[in-house]
């Protein structure tokens, strides 16, 4: 009987020392990110729980094609700021070719991206995207929009070439986020006239009066631009990585929370930092995060 379990420990122990590499590579998690205070916000909590239960992080800053790409040729494993559907133009082909996978259930909910303006523009009339042409004047002809790339300017570049909303005479500033929010902060402080891209969770709709523009025609969005972000990871990663891929489904957010994480954010306060604090402040938001999640060494956690 003792040969015979001796000869069946030798036989399984390939497939052991298979699933053992299996899991080492799973202990370093390659995290994208870009440079919007919200995701940057919902990333350092990832981070510090996965951290927290043993594996490295590796973080890489980049734009949304090239996080894209990585999550293709899997130089990157996952991604917590698929905003839909103003990401899809970029994320869909990706999607459709089996090159990434999004989670079942968005991480975020109550989001909305559209066109924004102070609320005492608002109130002197600019209320939809039809009023925005009567005052090309006061607006310089000028949309303030994200950086370079991302899919909010293609949707401007394409009404404004489109003349919707007779804005063929208007001009995309490409300016980021930060840009946004300096542009913003200056003309309130003149009460100049500006409109520019916003969207919630955010802290300018915290920080300044500001309205958001109706009758877009769902050029954003259905139902002026509602929104919600998913979590993408690299093909196949939920099998090599089951672990971590359970605490990403149970990474959910509301507007509210990431509102709060991301004010000290924008004053400078580090990341992960804030990330600490918040899970301090917040001890059965982390529990319920770490629902039916174990250490990187297969270890409960309690």
């Amino acid at each position: 009987m003792g040969r015979w379990l001796l000869l069946g420990a030798l036989a399984s122990a390939p497939l052991a020392s298979l699933q053992a590499a299996e899991a080492e590579s799973c202990k370093t998690v390659r995290m994208g990110l870009v440079s919007w205070t919200d995701v940057i916000a919902t990333s350092a909590i990832a981070k510090h729980l996965l951290e927290e239960l043993g594996y490295e992080v590796k973080q890489t800053t980049a734009s949304q094609q090239i996080i894209m790409a990585g999550i293709r040729d899997k130089r990157l494993d996952i991604y917590l700021g698929y905003w839909q559907p103003l990401m899809t133009p970029v994320v869909q082909p990706f999607l459709d070719a089996g090159q990434a996978t999004q989670l079942p259930q968005p991480s975020l909910r109550d989001a909305r991206t559209t066109l924004a303006v102070p609320t005492y523009l608002y109130d002197k009339g600019l209320k939809s995207f039809s009023d925005i042409a009567r005052f090309q004047k006061s607006l310089g002809g000028k949309i303030y929009g994200l950086e370079a790339g991302v899919g909010s300017n293609q949707i401007i570049k394409q009404m404004i070439a489109d003349d919707k909303f007779g804005l063929k005479d208007f001009r995309l500033i490409e300016s980021g986020e930060i840009g946004i929010v300096s542009t913003l902060k200056r003309a309130v402080a003149r009460e100049d006239d500006v409109v520019f891209f916003g969207w919630t969770p955010h802290p300018m709709n915290v920080n300044f009066d500001i309205s958001f523009l109706s009758g877009s025609e769902d050029v954003f969005a259905p139902n002026d631009g509602k929104a919600t972000v998913s979590t993408l990871t690299a093909p196949n990663y939920k099998t090599q990585c089951p672990n971590v891929q359970r605490l990403l489904e149970n990474l959910t957010f509301t507007a509210e929370e990431e509102s709060e994480m991301m004010i000290p954010i924008m004053d400078r306060a580090p990341a992960e930092q804030v990330a600490a604090q918040w899970l301090a402040k917040h001890p059965q938001r982390r529990d319920t995060w770490l629902q039916g999640v174990t250490r990187v060494d297969g270890t409960p956690l309690r």
